[in-house]
C-alpha cells in the first residue's frame, strides 16, 4: 500500500513501513525503512540539524547531515553521491529538487532491457518520484514498488537529459538509504573460484568507507551483488537487518559508509569505475533493479523473504514452480574424452537408478578434444557422435531420459572458424593485442550482429534436437573493455539473448554457470531458475558455500551435484552418503562416471533418489532455517520446513570426528508447536515444541564428514 499524506510518501509491506517526505525546500528526505509504522504526515518529524564547519543553503539546509533518497555530491553533501552527471558547464555539481509524483496502482516498475521482478499474483503498487535541476536540465524519476504480501522494496532510477546539450553520466546507483545511527555490521560475500561467497561480518566505524563491488565483467567469483547491514547483536534468528540484493549480471557496487557524526549510507548500483554514458537532449538512462529487504528475525528473516520474493516474482521460465529433472552430467566423469557408444552406456546405468537427465557438457562440438579451440562453432563433431546431437538425443530418449546439453556461447577461442571468420566480433582494444584466459576471447555482445549469431547458433540446435536443458557456461571474466561504460553495454546484449531465447523455446530449462559460481546473481536467474553453484563440488566446502549462497539465493537455484571420490577439485576422500546428503539442499544431479561405480554404489544411488524424491518439492518451496554455522563451529546444519508446517527435512554434518566428545543436540525450528511429527524412518513421535525446543541429538558415524538427515511429518 501507499499513502499519501501532505508531504509524506509512506510505502507499507506485508511488516513493514519505507517513509519518504518533502522538506520546506523540496529537497527528498528518507525519514523511515524498516517495522510498520502507522499512517501520519511524517513531514512534520524533518529534523533540523545545526553543526559547525558544514555548509549549507539560503534557507539553512544541511544536506551533509539529513537522510537523502537520491543525494549529490558538492552542495553541502561531500558524503559519496547516488548519481554524478557532468552537465554543459563542465561540472558535476547538483541539486535535485521534488518536481512531480504518480502513484500506480497493481503495478511493478519494469526496467527497459533488464530483468526485474514481475507482480504475478501478488498485490503491489507503484510509486514514481520526478526529482529535477531546473539549472542544468536534469530529470530524475526514482521509481519504489511495494508489495502487499512480501517485506520488500524495489527501487531504481532513471536519469533524464532535459537539457539542449549532451550529458554525460559518470554514476547513476538503483538506490540509496541512510541511516542514522552507527552501530551497525556489514555482512557481505566474496570469494573467488571454486570458494564462492564466502559469509564475511565487518563493523562499520566512525569515518570508514567500504565498498563491495566488483569491476571484472560479471557478477563475479569475487564479490556477490548482495550486502546485509545488521545491529551489531544480529544473529541467525534475531535482530534487525536490512538486505540489499541488485538484479544485474555485470560491473556492480554496494557502498557503505559511516561518516563523521555517526550515519550510515548505503547505496547500490552499477559500479561507477570505468562507466560513463552520454546522453543527447532527451534522451534518458535507467539503471538495474535494487530489492531492500528487512526483517526484525534476524539473517533467516531475510533469507526466507527473498527466496519468495525471488521464487516467485523473478524468473519467468515454465520450470520456476516445477519440480526439477535429476541429472547425470558427464564432465567430470568423462571431460573431452567420450564417444557416442559411451554416452548411451552412461545414460543407460543412470536410467537403471533412477536418473531422468542426461547432459553432454563440453566437447561435442567442432574440433573440441581440449580447451584450445573451437568455441564459437556450434557444429556437431561427427567424429565423436556420429548421429548427430538429434540422433544423440532420440538414443538418450530411447533409455528412458531426457537430453540436455552443455553451451559457452559468449567465447570464442581464437582457433575457431568463427574467428577466422570474423575477428572483429571478439572484444578488443584498438591498438592491443587482447588478452587470453583459459585460451578463449569473449564475443562483443554490444555488437548487435553477434547477438543475433548467438541466438541463430543456438537456437538451430534447439530446433533440430529434443534438447530440454541447456547449461550456459561463461567461463572467463571480461579484461578488454574497449571504452567507458562498454560492460554495461555487453551485459545488455547479454539479456537481450537470454530473453528472446528462453521465450523461443519456453519448454527447455536454462541452466546458468559461470566457471561455477561466477554468475550467480538474480539478474541470470531471471531467465534461469538455477544456477550451477560452484566448480568446487567437494562436499565438505560445499557445506560453506551452499550454507552463505542460500542467505540470498533459494535452494530451488542452487544446483548441487553428488561427484566422484577423491574429489576432483581437491582430492578430498568423503563417503557417498555425506556426498549426496549434502547436495540434497538444492537441485539434486551426479556428475561422475556412473559406469564406473561397483553394484553396491549403484544401489546406494538409487536409495539416494528415492529419497530426494520424497523431499525435492519441499526443498524447493519450503522455509529454510540455517542451524548450525560452518563458520564458527565444527558442525553445519539447516533445515526445511513446508508453508502449512506439514513437513521438515533436517541435515547436519559434524565436520571432524572427535575422541571422547558428546554432540550437541540440535533444536528445530519453524515448526508448529502445537502438532506431532512423526520420523519418516523410524515412526517414532515427537512434539513439535519438544523438537524446537529440547531438539534431538544426532547420531554420527565414527567418521570425519559425517552426515545426518531426518525427514519428520505431521501426524
Amino acid at each position: 500500500m501507499i499513502i499519501k499524506n501532505n508531504n509524506t510518501f509512506h510505502l507499507q509491506g506485508k511488516n513493514i513501513s519505507y517513509v519518504i517526505t518533502v522538506n520546506e525546500a523540496g529537497d527528498l528526505i528518507h525519514y523511515h525503512f524498516g517495522k510498520k509504522l502507522a499512517d501520519r504526515d511524517y513531514s512534520l518529524k524533518n529534523e533540523k540539524l545545526e553543526y559547525s564547519l558544514i555548509s549549507y543553503d539560503e534557507n539553512n539546509i544541511y544536506l551533509e547531515t539529513a537522510a537523502q533518497e537520491y543525494p549529490a555530491y558538492g552542495y553541502t553533501d561531500l558524503r559519496t553521491p547516488a548519481y554524478k552527471v557532468r552537465n554543459k558547464f563542465g561540472n558535476s555539481v547538483s541539486r535535485l529538487l521534488f518536481k512531480d509524483y504518480s502513484i500506480m496502482e497493481d503495478c511493478v516498475a519494469e526496467v527497459e532491457g533488464m530483468p526485474c521482478l514481475f507482480k504475478g499474483d501478488k498485490s503491489a503498487q507503484t510509486l514514481e518520484i520526478t526529482l529535477c535541476d531546473e539549472a542544468i536540465g536534469l530529470d530524475v524519476v526514482l521509481s519504489y514498488t511495494v508489495f502487499d504480501e512480501y517485506d520488500v522494496i524495489l527501487r531504481s532510477s532513471r536519469i533524464i537529459n532535459k537539457s539542449d546539450e549532451e550529458m554525460a553520466v559518470e554514476s547513476a546507483y538503483s538506490a540509496c538509504v541512510d541511516f542514522d545511527k552507527n552501530d551497525y555490521d556489514l555482512v557481505y560475500f566474496p570469494g573467488a573460484w571454486c570458494r564462492e561467497r564466502e559469509f564475511t561480518r565487518v563493523s562499520l566505524n566512525l569515518g570508514e568507507k567500504i565498498d563491495i563491488s566488483n569491476a571484472r565483467g560479471g557478477s563475479g567469483h569475487a564479490m556477490n551483488p548482495f550486502v546485509m547491514v545488521c545491529e551489531r547483536a544480529a544473529n541467525e534468528k534475531s535482530g534487525e537487518v536490512y538486505g540489499f540484493s541488485l538484479i544485474y549480471s555485470g560491473n556492480h557496487s554496494s557502498l557503505a559508509e559511516c561518516d563523521q557524526y555517526g550515519n550510515v549510507r548505503v547505496i547500490q548500483g552499477l559500479n561507477p569505475y570505468e562507466f560513463q554514458w552520454n546522453l543527447e537532449s532527451g534522451e534518458q538512462f535507467s539503471t538495474p533493479q535494487a530489492v531492500l529487504s528487512y526483517s526484525n528475525c534476524g539473517f533467516g528473516g531475510i533469507s526466507r523473504g527473498m527466496h519468495d520474493v525471488y521464487r516467485n516474482n523473478l524468473c519467468r521460465s515454465s520450470w520456476a514452480d516445477k519440480n526439477r529433472p535429476i541429472l547425470i552430467n558427464n564432465w567430470e566423469g568423462t571431460y573431452f574424452d567420450f564417444n557416442e557408444e559411451k554416452l548411451v552406456d552412461m545414460a543407460k546405468k543412470a536410467k537403471s537408478v533412477g536418473v531422468e537427465l542426461f547432459v553432454l557438457d563440453d566437447g561435442w562440438f567442432g574440433k573440441r578434444d581440449d580447451d584450445l579451440s573451437s568455441l564459437g562453432d556450434w557444429v556437431v563433431n561427427k567424429k565423436k557422435l556420429p548421429s548427430g546431437i538429434k540422433g544423440l538425443a532420440e538414443k538418450i530418449n530411447a533409455e528412458g531420459l531426457a537430453f540436455g546439453l552443455w553451451f559457452e556461447p559468449e567465447m570464442v577461442n581464437p582457433d575457431s572458424d568463427l574467428y577466422r571468420k570474423h575477428p572483429e566480433w571478439a572484444i578488443q582494444v584498438p591498438n592491443m593485442k587482447p588478452s587470453l584466459c583459459r585460451h578463449q576471447l569473449m564475443l562483443d555482445l554490444a555488437n548487435d550482429a553477434v547477438c543475433d549469431y548467438i541466438i541463430n547458433a543456438v537456437g538451430s540446435i534447439l530446433e533440430d534436437a529434443n534438447v530440454t536443458y541447456v547449461k550456459w557456461d561463461y567461463n572467463r571474466m571480461m579484461n578488454d573493455m574497449p571504452f567507458k561504460g562498454y560492460n554495461h553495454k555487453y551485459i545488455l546484449g547479454l539479456y537481450r539473448v537470454f530473453d528472446t531465447l528462453t521465450k523461443k523455446f519456453p519448454h527447455v530449462l536454462f541452466e546458468g554457470c559461470a566457471s561455477g559460481g561466477g554468475r550467480f546473481d538474480a539478474g541470470i536467474l531471471a531467465y534461469s531458475p538455477q544456477i550451477w553453484t560452484s566448480d568446487n563440488s567437494d562436499a565438505v566446502s560445499r557445506l560453506k558455500i551452499q550454507y552463505s549462497t542460500s542467505v540470498c539465493y533459494p535452494l530451488s537455484s542452487i544446483s548441487a551435484h553428488v561427484t566422484a571420490s577423491p574429489n576432483h577439485q581437491l582430492g578430498r576422500i568423503t563417503p557417498l552418503k555425506t556426498r549426496a546428503e549434502v547436495a540434497y539442499a538444492g537441485i539434486f544431479g551426479y556428475e561422475l562416471d556412473i559406469t564406473a561405480m561397483s553394484d553396491e554404489e549403484c544401489e546406494e544411488v538409487k536409495k539416494q533418489i528415492e529419497f530426494y524424491n520424497k523431499i525435492k518439492e519441499l526443498v524447493r518451496t519450503g522455509d529454510l532455517y540455517r542451524l548450525q554455522s560452518p563458520y564458527d563451529s565444527n558442525y553445519c546444519g539447516w533445515q526445511v520446513v513446508s508453508k502449512d508446517k506439514s513437513e521438515a527435512f533436517l541435515f547436519s554434518c559434524r565436520i571432524l570426528s572427535q575422541a571422547n566428545f558428546k554432540d550437541a543436540a540440535i533444536r528445530l525450528d519453524g515448526l508448529d508447536a502445537a502438532k506431532e511429527y512423526a520420523d519418516a524412518e523410524t515412526g517414532d513421535v515427537f512434539g513439535g515444541d519438544e523438537l524446537m525446543e529440547k531438539g534431538i541429538r544426532p547420531v554420527y558415524e565414527k567418521q570425519d564428514f559425517s552426515t545426518f538427515v531426518k525427514l519428520y511429518r505431521a501426524k
